[in-house]
């Protein structure tokens, strides 16, 4: 896959992905339940473990950085780009920070130019030594499932014994929490105004849409089931601005429930209207 958008053009895209027996994003302060919407029953993936998975598809593809990673020390970094550009003497002696604003913005421009998320989602660098902030060119929304979904806790049985004490006859109890199925439908915008203040290339759109089509593939766990993207639609303008409200592009995507019970991407029909308005593209991933 090798796609190659302008970084100068305003994108909107929808991401549809679903989960077959599985937790798609586990909500830490409900016994790890999968998130809800509890007013409508619908389920919802946070923006932070979409990214997640982004970041960590890009990681074992490319030679990309990451800043936020697993295990990293986030004010190590800031150190190294301060380093990097010899802004040691810069620092206010008290606070032991950059506190002049061209000093602090040539280390975000560091930041940016080595760590592929911080291009794309931005991030915060006003810890420790002080990077300042970054706007992301991409910004993705909580995905939100086109039904309600049925969460079920369930038991599990260890047939082994931690330790003697236990006795071999000892069945250890465990719960896993899943919902049977889920079709989720999550909306991304990237806009041109950041892509040029981040330097987000055209090669950089084409890991990031290339992510999005297989980052399930490199993140399989008993825990989250079946995960597969089901589609992206990418909406293109011609201009910067824009040339049509993104919340309209957006409702040109019709999908339909065949079923009672969805279990199954094929219990939908997913159609896209063929007549799109002027100045804009659509390019589709699967």
């Amino acid at each position: 896959m090798n796609i190659h958008l302008d970084p100068t053009k305003k994108h909107d895209f929808i991401w549809l992905f679903d989960c077959i027996n599985g937790n798609p994003n586990g909500d830490p302060d409900a016994d790890n339940a999968p998130r809800m919407d509890l007013q409508t029953g619908h389920g919802l993936v946070s923006d932070a473990c979409l990214k997640r998975k982004i970041r960590n598809y890009i990681t074992l593809t490319t030679d990309e950085r990451i800043f936020v990673s697993e295990g990293a020390i986030l004010n190590d970094a800031i150190d190294e780009a301060i380093a990097a550009q010899g802004l040691e003497d810069k620092l206010d002696k008290t606070k032991k920070r950059l506190t002049d604003a061209k000093d602090v913005s040539e280390a975000r421009n560091w930041m940016c130019e080595n760590f592929y998320d911080i291009r794309m989602f931005g991030a915060v660098l006003s810890t420790g030594k002080n990077a300042g902030q970054v706007r992301g060119a991409v910004q993705l929304g909580f995905g939100e499932s086109l039904d309600q979904v049925l969460p079920m806790n369930l038991s599990i049985t260890r047939c082994a014994a931690a330790d003697e004490k236990e006795g071999k006859d000892n069945k250890t109890m465990g719960r896993k929490n899943i919902i049977p199925y889920g079709l989720y439908k999550t909306y991304g915008f990237i806009s041109p105004q950041f892509t040029r203040q981040t330097g987000v290339t055209s090669e950089d759109l084409a890991h990031f849409w290339e992510a999005l089509v297989k980052c399930f593939e490199m993140d399989r766990s008993s825990a989250r089931g079946l995960m597969a993207t089901q589609g992206v639609w990418i909406f293109s303008h011609e201009s910067a601005l824009g040339n049509y409200p993104t919340h309209k592009l957006f409702d040109l995507l019709k999908i339909k429930s065949l079923a009672e019970y969805p279990r199954h991407f094929k219990d939908y029909q997913v159609n896209m209207n063929p007549e799109l308005p002027p100045g804009i593209s659509l390019t589709y991933l699967s």
